[in-house]
């Protein structure tokens, strides 16, 4: 109900250029570009700006989005109140993840959507977390599960509505037959003399190693580059190195290795969460799957903690 040339004016907000925008919305820069113009025209202000080769937002702008963020939010409410006069939930409802998160939970949490509301068609759309920000403000996504880092929007966005579901420890791989492979836990500080094996710079996962290695004093001598676990994983598992697993990946299952816990004040953790536009999160379906999520994500790690201990 909210006018798509205010999404597209969100998204350059957003993303800096009417380029990045048009990409995330899957429009032409030329389209965007000429549906903000029109809309500018119809108000009869100015909300972009040429400074040199960059495009900024007018102070009239970011007014208007500010307004536009509390309609979004209002909208959403609108629409969890008119739950109570349904008495059948049909419709869809999209939920998005990043890999780990997408094979482990989404499954699940569809599965049972599915039971509890067997007239809504449930469908999964796999997506890094800053990729999913952009789903939910687009309207393609309803509930994403994301990786918390300092470059997704902060918890106090007013466009969103997070909550936290699970701290996902990072725990470090070795070969079987590696000198640390008896040790029931290591510190990151344990490892500095290897080689490792981390995502592509400029990754989450590999800042996130590369901080936590700064921290205890050390920068890690890297030999490969891997962003999937499972391929990292198998690098480690032919000698190659180690490298830093997500516990919720399972990738030792298809790789055997050693997964040791990483303890102390600098051991790598990722905080994930559940994500929705504001005011969505009280829609009937959609606190559902909140509420299970925040259930399983609990079950899930508590097993793989005892299934770590009891090896």
């Amino acid at each position: 109900m909210i006018d798509n040339r205010l999404t597209m004016l969100s998204m350059i907000e957003r993303h800096g250029t009417v380029t990045a925008a048009a990409e995330a919305l899957h429009y032409s820069p030329s389209t965007v570009s000429h549906q903000v113009k029109q809309l500018a025209t119809e108000l009869g202000v100015v909300l972009l700006e040429q400074r040199g080769r960059n495009i900024r937002l007018t102070p009239a702008a970011h007014s208007l989005l500010s307004h536009v963020d509390v309609m979004s939010a209002e909208w959403e409410r609108a629409l969890a109140d008119l739950d109570a006069y349904s008495t059948t939930v049909t419709g869809s409802i999209t939920l998005s993840a990043f890999s780990t998160a997408a094979s482990i939970l989404l499954p699940q949490t569809m599965r049972a959507l599915n039971e509890e509301f067997p007239h809504l068609a449930t469908q999964t759309i796999e997506a890094e977390p800053s990729e999913c920000y952009d789903l939910l403000l687009a309207g393609d996504v309803d509930l994403g599960i994301v990786a918390v880092t300092t470059d997704t929007p902060a918890g106090s966005d007013d466009r969103f509505a997070q909550q936290f579901l699970i701290d996902d420890p990072l725990d470090l791989m070795v070969p079987l037959d590696h000198h640390l492979a008896d040790r029931s836990s290591v510190s990151i500080a344990d490892a500095r003399e290897e080689t490792w094996i981390l995502g592509r710079p400029g990754t989450t996962y590999h800042q996130l190693v590369i901080a936590n290695c700064a921290s205890t004093g050390f920068t890690p001598r890297i030999g490969h580059y891997a962003n999937d676990w499972n391929t990292g994983t198998a690098l480690v598992h032919d000698g190659f190195g180690v490298c830093v697993a997500s516990r919720l990946s399972r990738s030792q299952d298809l790789h055997p290795v050693r997964r040791i816990p990483l303890t102390g004040e600098h051991a790598p953790t990722r905080h994930i969460a559940a994500v929705t536009r504001a005011g969505a999160q009280d829609r009937r379906t959609i606190r559902f799957a909140l509420d299970l999520l925040t259930r399983e994500t609990q079950n899930v790690m508590e097993q793989l903690g005892r299934d770590l201990g009891d090896r």
